[in-house]
């Protein structure tokens, strides 16, 4: 097939199901990721807040959101943030175990799973009840 039919053909694809490409990139880049952690021993879930580029720890892994997007108004929800998690080990070594994108309308896509705790992303936000870091 060459190349003119099959820039048709995304073309048809891309106009006919309502979607254009600048529509397609509008992200909206948010300061605060919401997470949830799952300790196994416990059984509890936790909920909390992250701001980008700042560590939260939690139990033995830290959490560092490094950009936390979500759509624009009006279009069909997505978030997503790069996220890197360190653990913390028994010998107080830090070792990186994930850093990647975690999607929040699929949490076991890219979720953390630890032998002890889970943590995944919920959603992105533009403020937090936690006071912003210094700086």
């Amino acid at each position: 097939m060459n190349n003119r039919i099959l820039g048709s053909i995304l073309l048809v694809a891309t106009f006919g199901l309502g979607f254009s490409p600048a529509a397609a990139q509008e992200r909206v880049s948010n300061p605060v990721a919401v997470f949830s952690g799952l300790d196994k021993i416990t059984g509890r879930i936790t909920s909390f807040d992250v701001y980008i580029d700042e560590t939260v720890q939690f139990g033995a892994l830290q959490v560092t959101p490094k950009v936390c997007y979500s759509s624009a108004e009006g279009q069909v929800a997505k978030t997503d943030a790069f996220v890197q998690v360190d653990e913390i080990t028994l010998q107080r070594d830090i070792r990186q175990i994930f850093s990647g994108w975690m999607f929040a309308d699929s949490p076991g896509l890219n979720a953390v799973e630890h032998p002890v705790y889970d943590v995944w992303l919920k959603s992105c936000k533009t403020d937090s009840a936690v006071p912003a870091p210094e700086g």
